[in-house]
């Protein structure tokens, strides 16, 4: 399946149906009098997030959105049918907006949240509506009102507690196939991701948490450069960033602050998530030439946040990083729920 996550769709509410002109003609109503009924509600459109869907690719090809027209009033008083509203599925996760000002309409973040994003046109009065002591016999009716059109951009963002980063090739697709059941395409040379992979890592408790992939970040991410840009929106939602860095590069260091710069340059609060920091490739380092030790704890000095040394390949040290993970997942939850409380 392709993993589209952002499109652009015109949407357009059912336009109300015509109030028409009508008079009563029945044999024994000597006085009549106008019996034109007004028209139906034009229906609007409503978008509703379910958990079956993944992708915006239903909207790939099919950019345009028309819910049905109120219909037309009908004689004897008769109002018009109402338009059927128009229900639009979209992942969980799906933000909404407009594609004009690009201010935000709405996000849908729960199962079978829903939004009416687009309000059907009112129904036209009919000539009965304006019967009066002073016009017993109007003859004119009011037209349907047009619905809502609206332009919209549809951005679908992640829903992970656990956002994994790192420059390519760091070994974050062999870390979540080792935590999950995710099987992401892997290979020894850099962008071997394309898109987000998604794994479900279950806690001792039972509990499963979501861990997303993030395709490799570069210096210059944030301005656009390769496809960190495109992906950067899917760690917005993640409670906890686990930043893998390569034991095997030249300066680890420079690697760190290539990626922290990058998440502060594209802002959104993504700085100041909290972190756990991994050495990762540790069965491929030569221990007489590079003391993991020392790197381990000078990063732990930049960063002041845990830094662990493991392998994903050999699973070394998983253990010890994913107990850190729950730890501070318990402590936010805590947090949470006093100041429900309070």
């Amino acid at each position: 399946m392709k993993f589209i996550d952002q499109v652009e769709i015109q949407v357009e509410a059912g336009k109300g149906g015509d109030g028409i002109v009508a008079f009563r003609r029945e044999k024994y109503v000597p006085a009549g009098g106008p019996s034109g009924g007004n028209g139906g509600r034009g229906g609007s459109v409503i978008f509703k997030a379910v958990e079956s869907l993944q992708t915006l690719l239903d909207f790939k090809y099919n950019h345009l959105f028309k819910a049905e027209n109120g219909g037309r009033g009908g004689p004897n008083n008769c109002t018009g049918a109402s338009g059927k509203d128009l229900i639009i599925e979209v992942p969980c996760g799906t933000a909404i907006y407009d594609a004009q000002t690009d201010e935000i309409i709405g996000d849908l973040i729960e199962p079978e949240q829903i939004l009416v994003i687009a309000k059907g046109g009112k129904g036209g009065l009919g000539n009965q509506y304006f019967l009066s002591n002073r016009n017993r016999a109007p003859e004119y009716a009011l037209p349907g009102l047009e619905g809502e059109r609206k332009m919209l951009r549809l951005e679908l963002k992640l829903l992970a507690e656990v956002g994994i980063i790192g420059l390519p090739n760091a070994g974050k697709s062999t870390l979540i196939s080792s935590l999950s059941a995710a099987r992401p395409k892997i290979a020894d040379y850099p962008f071997t991701t394309l898109v987000p992979n998604l794994g479900v890592v279950r806690k001792p408790t039972g509990d499963g948490t979501v861990f997303a992939d993030i395709p490799g970040l570069i210096e210059g991410a944030a301005d656009g450069a390769g496809l960190g840009h495109d992906f950067l929106r899917h760690i917005e939602r993640t409670r906890v960033l686990l930043h893998l860095i390569d034991a095997t590069s030249d300066d680890v260091i420079r690697d760190y602050n290539t990626i922290q710069q990058e998440l502060q340059a594209y802002g959104r609060g993504l700085a100041n998530r909290p972190q756990i920091l991994a050495l990762n490739k540790i069965d491929a380092v030569d221990r007489e030439t590079v003391d993991l030790d020392a790197l381990a704890t000078q990063l732990n000095h930049l960063a002041y946040a845990p830094v662990f040394v493991i392998s994903a390949v050999t699973r070394n040290g998983l253990e010890p990083l994913l107990q850190s993970v729950w730890n501070i997942l318990d402590q936010m939850n805590a947090v949470e729920i006093e100041q429900v409380l309070s």
